[in-house]
């Protein structure tokens, strides 16, 4: 079912509710493989809902209907000289699909950010209201135009993660900000995780204005810019802004990175190319169903936590957001997800959810990194209140 207005949701959310059939909400489908697998006859396809419905670069805001492209969004931006803040990642690529399908919904919806991260914050930081049609078929806003007009609670980052299992959100607004003037990488060869962990940090508390720092070890970074980076061990500081100032800036930092290895720049378009890659997790972009985890720990952890993963199976990893990102794909096509939560646990803690696994392994592995108790009875009463009769979504967070 495609509907085209926000009362033909209400109606094919209504009809669902009153014959208590479920229903699979999707935009264009481009994130199926995420989250439990839906069971469910019946698929409301949001995209025919596509249109940007308002958009004032001199506000700073965008409001689009929910079905529509990320992609369209960001070429109107372009124009403007704008850009979505949180660098929303796409997941077509590594699910097998073709990328540049997303949608606004689908994004929010998921909470997609990309490497800006962890300077800017995550997608639900940048959203300003949402309109939506709950499980109880009932349309309703939340927010507006501004950053400073919720009064009690914020359903507008309530509904951001929350995978289309509380509501149908039909049009969006989020702020946009000015896109920079240039950019430059600097990258660090040869170091080993521990090594690079420690570079990633200084260059964070630096004065610099880091806007990404991952790092790609030896093999994996070979997989992005089509080869054209090597095969080398690189630790990836980004610097954005304008152009005398980011050459300030990358001239000190660089400088004092110097003397921590051999030290390379790449300039703004193969830097771009490069945090694209990176964003859409292009090294494990394989045409296989290798079961892909993406964890979010503490980041001067992470290097102990792959090491020690790696001395108990066969993985592959790299890391975003200066560690606190680590994406790992298991070799042996098995999820092992006792042993990767586990470890997590053994250092500190953190969140491993599974974004990449074929829908068998899906349906018999928790998906979602488990809850506390008082969390999940906090989350069981959120549904309870926007879709009593689980029409939406059902089981896709379980």
């Amino acid at each position: 079912m495609q509907p085209e207005t926000e009362e033909d949701v209400r109606d094919i959310v209504a009809a669902a509710v009153s014959t208590e059939e479920p229903l699979v909400v999707e935009g264009t489908g481009s994130k199926r493989g995420l989250g439990r697998p839906v069971q469910a006859a019946r698929t409301l396809s949001l995209s025919a809902m596509r249109g940007v419905t308002l958009y004032e670069p001199e506000e700073l805001v965008l409001s689009a209907r929910a079905g529509t492209p990320i992609a369209e969004i960001e070429a109107l931006l372009d124009e403007n000289r704008q850009r979505l803040e949180f660098e929303p990642m796409d997941y077509g690529l590594l699910h097998g699909r073709t990328a540049g399908q997303g949608t606004l919904g689908g994004v929010i919806a998921c909470n997609l950010a990309g490497p800006r991260r962890l300077k800017q914050g995550a997608a639900r930081d940048h959203v300003l209201g949402v309109r939506a049609v709950s499980g109880r078929a009932e349309i309703f806003k939340s927010g507006g135009r501004v950053v400073k007009n919720v009064t009690g609670y914020d359903l507008s980052k309530g509904l951001t993660g929350s995978y289309g299992t509380l509501a149908v959100m039909t049009e969006i607004t989020v702020k946009v900000l000015p896109k920079s003037e240039t950019e430059t990488t600097l990258v660090l060869r040869g170091l080993n995780d521990d090594e690079a962990a420690g570079a990633m940090a200084a260059s964070m508390g630096s004065s610099a204005e880091v806007s990404g720092a991952a790092h790609l070890p030896m093999y994996v970074a070979k997989r992005v810019m089509g080869g054209e980076l090597g095969e080398a061990a690189a630790t990836l500081i980004r610097i954005e802004g304008f152009g005398p100032s980011v050459e300030a800036r990358a001239t000190h930092l660089g400088n004092a990175l110097a003397r921590v290895g051999e030290l390379e720049r790449l300039e703004p378009e193969a830097s771009r190319a490069l945090w694209r890659d990176i964003r859409d997790v292009k090294p494990f972009a394989d045409s296989t169903e290798k079961p892909v985890w993406r964890l979010s720990v503490t980041p001067t952890r992470a290097h102990e936590i792959v090491m020690s993963l790696r001395m108990q199976a066969a993985i592959d990893a790299f890391y975003d957001w200066q560690g606190g990102l680590v994406w790992l794909r298991m070799e042996a096509g098995e999820p092992e997800a006792d042993l990767v939560r586990e470890t997590l646990r053994r250092f500190g803690g953190g969140h491993a959810t599974l974004v990449r696994a074929a829908d068998t392994v899906r349906t018999a592995t928790p998906v979602f990194q488990p809850q506390e108790p008082g969390l999940a009875a906090i989350s069981r009463r959120l549904k309870e209140q926007f879709d009593p009769k689980g029409v939406l979504n059902p089981g896709r967070m379980g």
